[in-house]
């Protein structure tokens, strides 16, 4: 039987933070360059505290997210050998689910609709493997984890941590 993995969206194979940072400049007028974020909390990217979620009830904010460099490669190459999953916590951005099955339909068109699942605590994911950004997806799973470098997550050290696609195939390569 084939070893799965749970692969999440935002700051993973979506460039969020791009997306972020495009539209606060395009909306608010103030950039911010991705180096500056390093070590801040998610709450902390924007001077406004709600700009974010102005910005991402937006039509099209999810739909036009850039594609993380090299991920749409990677996980075609991970599901020669692994059932892949795509995992995203978006109950809490109802409005998003439209948007990012359609992102994935155009980016990600061999990920089938039935590993594609949309929850609100990833906790219940019982795959082998997660790639993800958020500790608080990692801490719980109860397979093996991989952390996705990100800004937040920067200080923590208690994952494996992988900082772009290339390095999540080498790492997978061991596991086949």
């Amino acid at each position: 039987m084939r070893k799965s993995i749970a692969i999440d969206m935002d700051g993973v194979i979506a460039d969020e933070v791009i997306q972020l940072l495009t539209w606060y400049d395009q909306h608010y007028g103030v950039k911010i360059h991705p180096a500056e974020l390093n070590g801040r909390r998610e709450e902390d990217v924007v001077p406004e505290k709600d700009a974010y979620s102005k910005l991402s009830a937006m039509p099209g904010y999810f739909r036009t997210t850039p594609v993380m460099p090299g991920a749409v490669e990677a996980v075609k190459k991970l599901a020669e050998s692994f059932d892949i999953f795509i995992v995203s916590a978006a109950m809490q951005y109802p409005h998003s689910l439209s948007q990012k099955l359609e992102w994935l339909g155009e980016h990600f068109p061999f990920i089938s609709w039935r590993n594609i699942i949309f929850c609100g605590d990833k906790s219940i994911i019982g795959t082998d493997y997660m790639i993800d950004d958020h500790i608080k997806n990692l801490d719980y799973f109860k397979g093996k984890t991989i952390m996705f470098n990100a800004f937040h997550n920067v200080n923590h050290t208690h994952h494996q941590r992988v900082n772009n696609w290339d390095q999540v195939l080498e790492l997978m390569a061991k596991e086949i």
